[in-house]
């Protein structure tokens, strides 16, 4: 579930980026964490809106509210893996993209050891196919991470956004003719915002904040509610692809 640019061996014809948290998830564990365990939903809200209405640099906004939460690393995993869940249809959703094999990249500036423990959790087993970019957990104040606030977000690049998520989409869109495969990509909030414009085709779930920038900026994008709806949408482009 390594990152890079290996998912682009075997010259596939179509990329799909993703979010995880809120997007491949029902619930996005780091707000669980910051809502149950650090200083609550309604700061946290407070600081996404001014990530939103662009006052608030998202990279500062989320190291407050993952500061907040000074439970022993170890802890956040076992109550992430317990109350967390995948989206029943993206289930679904890998199988065809793996048998299609179209890669399946997660973007996230959620932490890589969350994520790929929820993967192995969720899943049952290590999934292939799926290729895990994001930020890294590292210690804080020379305590163990596993210790009370003993650890910190990680951040992969010095962007706002803590890890920009739209240079690997850039990467893939600035293949030549002959290499660039049709890239897409799903999320749904605030960490979202710096890969909306640069994919060919943006799935933005419902009623969240990554539909309310879009709508703002004009940015194309098609609703989905579940991976159902995604997995329809793309079984549909990805045969009139194949067909041309």
């Amino acid at each position: 579930m390594e990152g890079g640019h290996q998912y682009l061996s075997g010259s596939p014809k179509a990329i799909f980026f993703t979010d995880f948290d809120g997007t491949i998830t029902l619930q996005d564990c780091n707000d669980y964490l910051v809502d149950n365990f650090g200083f609550g939903a309604e700061k946290r809200r407070m600081l996404e809106l001014e990530v939103l209405n662009g006052t608030l640099a998202f990279r500062d906004a989320f190291q407050a509210m993952l500061d907040s939460v000074r439970m022993p690393f170890n802890e956040c995993l076992r109550i992430v893996q317990e109350n967390i869940q995948l989206d029943p249809g993206f289930i679904d959703f890998y199988l065809w993209a793996k048998e299609k094999r179209i890669p399946i990249v997660i973007l996230s500036s959620g932490m890589t050891p969350v994520i790929e423990a929820l993967l192995v959790n969720l899943f049952g087993s290590k999934p292939s196919n799926i290729f895990v970019i994001a930020n890294n957990v590292a210690p804080h104040n020379g305590k163990h991470v596993d210790m009370v606030g003993g650890w910190q977000i990680k951040y992969r690049d010095d962007s706002i956004f803590g890890h920009d998520k739209s240079l690997e989409i850039k990467h893939c869109v600035a293949l030549s003719d002959e290499e660039r495969p049709m890239v897409a990509f799903a999320g749904d909030g605030v960490s979202d915002l710096s890969a909306a414009s640069e994919t060919n085709l943006l799935f933005a779930k419902e009623g969240l904040d990554l539909v309310k920038y879009c709508e703002q900026k004009a940015i194309p994008f098609v609703p989905f509610d579940n991976w159902g709806s995604i997995l329809d949408a793309m079984q549909g482009i990805y045969e009139g692809m194949v067909k041309n």
